[in-house]
């Protein structure tokens, strides 16, 4: 390691702390990465951080991207994206640095410089499922964020149930759908969805939470909301409807050995009409489709419990850095946890964001925390 890699004991760094802001990827979820990227390379301290933004077409190609931050915004009309180029950017150790190269057809490669921190702003597969952390940790990368196991986990909403209930937390009912099952036996299939009761919510079991779901009321608009789900995964979860109000609560991973921390808890509610549950377009695209309450209006005891949970389901799957976990709140006063998000929306309209700041600790301020438990994190067995 050479002596101007930045530190985070006493001695001071010699240099600003270079972060490569990693976004785009091959999921589904590609434009929300970009939009996520938006907010992240607008709000980041480049005062005190030398910020490399990185692109990742859907062809799977590294890219150096402009900083610009219109360039990745969303709009109804248009979903940014990134364009695959003739120069390519990879990771590499060289003199005991981690450097970025970039190369291109009958050309010397050239070096960026050293990389302190990759920020994979990634969702869905191929960057928010353990696959983008197992890279760096290969290359012994600081990242922020969970680790590969956690992400694995976090990313897989059967296994991550599974890990749930082993570790005591009150799931609600559902049906794992595998490709060969659905093949071989659909009747079998409709059979164990029926007898969950509908409605129900078809899912992909690894594709994100925000595409390829759909909301099934009887029997009769199961394959087809299969069937759509199948375009992005597979495996498929099918969640009885729970009746409860949707609550989400804001983890960010204790300093040393403090334990996590954890927002107010936030309430989403859903403009009635054009969205029966929180979807894409809720998310990211209509501006008042969705809206936030934070804290959520219920009794102290319920917040004290839902902030207990999140912290509970954060350590149950190893999360580090950060995430949401989200909560079905019932009239019978019940807390059903529904998942967690080890990477969830970023932008400054998201959720997450949003609930540290009603907590106190602002946009900027939490991609700075975020960085900081990344650099003082080693990567490996930990």
């Amino acid at each position: 390691m050479s002596q101007d890699k930045p530190t985070t004991g006493q001695t001071a760094p010699t240099r600003k702390p270079r972060v490569a802001v990693l976004f785009g990827g091959r999921s589904s979820e590609h434009a929300v990465s970009c939009v996520t990227a938006a907010g992240v390379l607008g709000a980041i301290n480049k005062d005190k951080y030398e910020v490399i933004p990185i692109g990742i077409a859907k062809t799977g190609q590294w890219v150096l991207a402009p900083a610009e931050t219109a360039q990745w915004s969303l709009a109804a009309s248009s979903l940014p994206e990134v364009v695959p180029s003739s120069e390519t950017v990879t990771l590499a150790e060289i003199g005991g640095e981690h450097q970025l190269i970039v190369a291109a057809p009958n050309q010397v490669p050239q070096e960026l410089g050293a990389v302190d921190v990759v920020f994979p702003l990634l969702h869905g597969p191929f960057g928010e499922d353990g696959t983008i952390q197992g890279l760096l940790e290969l290359s012994d990368t600081r990242y922020v964020g969970a680790g590969v196991l956690a992400s694995a986990v976090g990313m897989d909403k059967h296994y991550m149930k599974v890990v749930f209930e082993a570790a005591g937390l009150h799931v609600g009912p559902y049906v794992v759908v595998t490709d060969r099952q659905w093949r071989k036996d659909p009747e079998a299939v409709r059979k164990q969805v029926d007898r969950l009761g509908f409605p129900v919510f078809v899912k992909p079991a690894r594709a994100g939470s925000s595409m390829g779901i759909s909301k099934v009321d009887s029997l009769e608009g199961l394959d087809a909301a299969i069937e759509e789900a199948r375009r992005h995964d597979l495996k498929l979860v099918i969640e009885a409807g729970i009746v409860g109000r949707e609550i989400e609560c804001a983890v960010l991973e204790g300093r040393g050995t403090d334990a996590p921390r954890t927002s107010m808890p936030g309430e989403i509610s859903v403009a009635g009409g054009t969205h029966e549950f929180y979807d894409f377009n809720a998310k990211y695209v209509e501006d008042d489709a969705a809206a936030l309450s934070c804290p959520a209006d219920m009794p102290a005891d319920a917040i004290s419990r839902v902030r207990e949970l999140a912290a509970a389901a954060f350590d149950a799957v190893g999360a580090e850095g950060l995430s949401r976990v989200d909560f079905f709140y019932t009239p019978e006063g019940e807390l059903i946890i529904n998942e967690i998000n080890t990477m969830p929306g970023f932008t400054p309209k998201s959720m997450y964001p949003q609930m540290w700041a009603a907590t106190g600790l602002g946009y900027a301020d939490l991609i700075d925390e975020l960085i900081y438990l990344a650099l003082n994190r080693n990567t490996g067995l930990r």
